[in-house]
Formats: structure tokens, sequence, C-alpha cells
């Protein structure tokens, strides 16, 4: 039987979740470690990177009884974190840096490394021998595979929302069940 406030699966499962998760932490050393604290970047990109995984969250901790703030939760984590790539682009063009291009060697072991891992501490023990414009390359494949994760994910939410309405519909059918099943 449908249940009016179904149990929602464990956000910390999700791979958008996993793989935001490493994209702030490995931001939170990013900024740590290479730009001034005088800057206002630095906020700015903590905060983004944050946005992206603990809106994931909240959007999970609404989808029992509202889907539209789910959708538009884990829509406003996308833009978030569209929002940190931006800045990782722009660190490496105001530093002179090679952005890796399509089809570089380095992109395309960080593609298969981003698709096999989603262990923030994995990502760390990279990061450490790594230099700052290697890190924020890498930050850069990372928030794009989160970003498709999250497409997909808005993508599933929108078809759950057309097979199975909101939860108004659900409280509604419920109860006319419950009214059919007492009338017979």
């Amino acid at each position: 039987m449908e249940e009016l406030i179904p149990h929602h699966g464990n956000y910390k499962k999700l791979l958008s979740y996993q793989k935001s998760d490493v994209i702030f932490c490995l931001t939170y050393y990013f900024v740590s470690n290479y730009l001034s604290k005088s800057d206002r970047t630095c906020d700015q990109m903590i905060q983004a990177a944050r946005s992206g995984k603990q809106n994931i969250i909240e959007g999970c901790a609404a989808s029992s009884t509202d889907s539209k703030t789910e959708i538009k939760l884990v829509n406003v984590a996308k833009a978030s974190l569209q929002e940190l790539l931006e800045d990782y682009e722009d660190y490496l063009k105001t530093r002179n840096h090679r952005q890796w291009e399509e089809g570089s060697v380095e992109l395309e072991a960080m593609r298969r490394i981003g698709r096999e891992h989603n262990e923030t501490e994995y990502f760390m023990n990279i990061a450490k021998t790594r230099s700052p414009q290697t890190i924020a390359n890498m930050c850069i494949v990372l928030i794009k595979q989160a970003d498709y994760l999250l497409f997909k994910q808005l993508k599933r939410l929108e078809a759950d929302f057309l097979k199975y309405g909101g939860f108004s519909e659900r409280m509604y059918r419920l109860r006319k069940q419950a009214r059919d099943n007492n009338g017979k």
C-alpha cells in the first residue's frame, strides 16, 4: 500500500552528494592553501561548494512531503556548483594557467578517476601532492561530473512527479482509498 509519508533513501548514498562532498573538501583545502585570506573569492568559493552539498541534503529531507522544494533545492545545488566552476576557471585564467583541454591526457585521466571514486579521502591524498592549478583542474572535472549527476537526478525527480504526483495528490488518493475501503 502507498504511504502518505514515504521514507526516502539516505542522501549519503547519492553519487551527487558524494561528489559534492569531495568538491567541498577540495575547495576548502584549495582556498585555505592557495588564496589570500583577504580575497573575497575565498568565502564565495567555500559557500558555493557548501551550498552544492547542503542543498542536496535539504532537498532530500523535504522530499517526503514536498516534491517542489526537493526539485528546487537540487537545482540550487546545481547552480551553486556552476558558480564554483566559474571561480575555478577564473583562477586558472587570471594566473595564466592552463585549463585541461578536451581530449588531453590529464582531462581523460581525471574523468576516469572521477567516475571510479567518490571518496573524499582518496581525492584529498591526491590534492596534497599536486600544484594549485592541478587541483583547480581536478575540481573543474569533478564539478562537471556532479553537474551531470544532478541533471540526471532532476530528470528522475521530474519523472517521479509526473508518475506519482506530489504530496497533496498522495493525500487525496490515500484518503479516497480509506473511504472506499470503509464503505465496503
